[in-house]
């Protein structure tokens, strides 16, 4: 991890390590196109032979209660971050476009104001934000990860999830 200074501003900014994402994905049989940009990396993640859809679900369905109260991530539906950490999601779309129920594009950002924390006020650096990025991972494909609100994320999961694909 680095701090960038440009006058009265300063920025930390993230040194990922291509190889320990992938050994992540790896991990957890996720497989991913990488994209590292100098502000951002992103994965446009794929689970190949998931017959159930990525656990991302809509938290204002009350069919989902279940769901919400296990969840460890949750997701601003209109701006698309995960809380409390660096990452935003999107959906990967079909040639109709609607989501992909197994595929969803992640993008960390790798530049952060230096008062940045993760949650339980843990300051940023690139072993807390791997522990991070598996934790998400594993909660989509197990546990369920929460959108709120209705915008640029669609859930993928849950009781709405047949409804939204019509």
């Amino acid at each position: 991890m680095q701090v960038l200074q440009a006058g009265a501003h300063k920025l930390l900014y993230l040194e990922l390590e291509e190889e320990v994402i992938q050994e992540i994905l790896n991990q957890l049989g996720v497989e991913a196109r990488m994209t590292n940009d100098v502000r951002v990396l992103t994965l446009d993640l794929q689970v190949p032979g998931r017959q159930a859809p990525l656990l991302l679900f809509d938290a204002a369905d009350p069919g989902n209660l279940g769901w919400f109260s296990r969840c460890q991530f949750y997701v601003d539906g209109k701006t698309a971050t995960v809380l409390q950490t660096p990452i935003r999601i999107a959906n990967v779309k079909d040639g109709r476009g609607h989501p992909i129920p197994n595929a969803l594009r992640v993008q960390i950002a790798k530049e952060l104001p230096p008062d940045f924390r993760l949650p339980g006020k843990n300051p940023v650096n690139e072993q807390s934000l791997y522990g991070v990025l598996f934790n998400f991972l594993n909660a989509l494909l197990n546990s369920g990860v929460a959108v709120c609100g209705a915008g640029l994320v669609k859930p993928l999961a849950g009781r709405g999830d047949a409804e939204s694909r019509g």
